[in-house]
């Protein structure tokens, strides 16, 4: 079954949904401009648009955080010799970070979906069981919506990941060859589906703990 007939609404909107996905960030670090409540009455989005979302991910200050996280990471395992040690090293592991982000989110979710007239919001399932929606937000990565609203294999996450990776080797000197290449677009095909996972389910999350945070004492004191 295609992914849009997942997404469909059985009833009206839960108000709490609505307001979960308006939050900018996941865990308050993860961008998440690009999630979508359920998917009903479909409705293509403008290049623009595509383009607005691709600019809202890559410039948030929490891909500036996961950059600088990534950065640390890779420092201290050495990931990456020639960007070398210290603090010199330090900014060219986090540039090169940034990069991979940045030039990954305007591929996949502005230029190749615009160019392939193809959707980049993640839609929410929301309902049904834990494992359908699971294997739902994660199979996103390969099904999307065209424009037209048909479901459609994902060509602008792996195209758009492929060229991401492909722009990457030239400032990494360390990842020039072919298995390097399809190491990194694995990981990245990989981390995408990943974060699909974590947006369908961070909503459910955050109610659960906040419950548990407002539910009163029980018994006395």
């Amino acid at each position: 079954m295609a992914p849009a007939a997942f997404c469909q609404q059985s009833g009206p909107p839960d108000p709490q949904n609505a307001a979960d996905e308006n939050s900018k960030r996941i865990f308050w670090i993860i961008p998440n401009f690009r999630t979508t409540p359920e998917l009903t009455n479909y409705q293509p989005i403008p290049a623009s648009a595509k383009f607005k979302i691709a600019t809202q991910d890559a410039f948030d200050r929490g891909t500036f955080a996961l950059a600088a996280l990534f950065a640390g990471e890779g420092q201290l395992t050495n990931s990456d010799p020639s960007l070398g040690q210290g603090v010199a090293g330090y900014a060219r592991y986090f540039g090169t970070s940034f990069g991979d982000f940045m030039i990954g989110d305007y591929m996949t979710e502005a230029i190749f979906p615009t160019i392939l007239h193809q959707d980049p919001r993640f839609f929410r399932r929301v309902r049904g069981g834990g494992w359908s929606r699971f294997f739902y937000s994660a199979g996103q990565v390969f099904l999307t919506h065209g424009d037209s609203g048909r479901t459609q294999f994902n060509f602008s996450e792996v195209l758009g990941n492929s060229a991401a990776v492909a722009i990457s080797m030239a400032y990494y000197p360390d990842r020039r060859d072919v298995g390097d290449a399809v190491t990194a677009l694995g990981t990245q095909i990989g981390v995408d589906m990943v974060s699909n996972v974590i947006k369908e389910f961070a909503p459910d999350i955050r109610r659960k703990f906040s419950r548990k945070h407002k539910a009163p004492d029980a018994g006395p004191h």
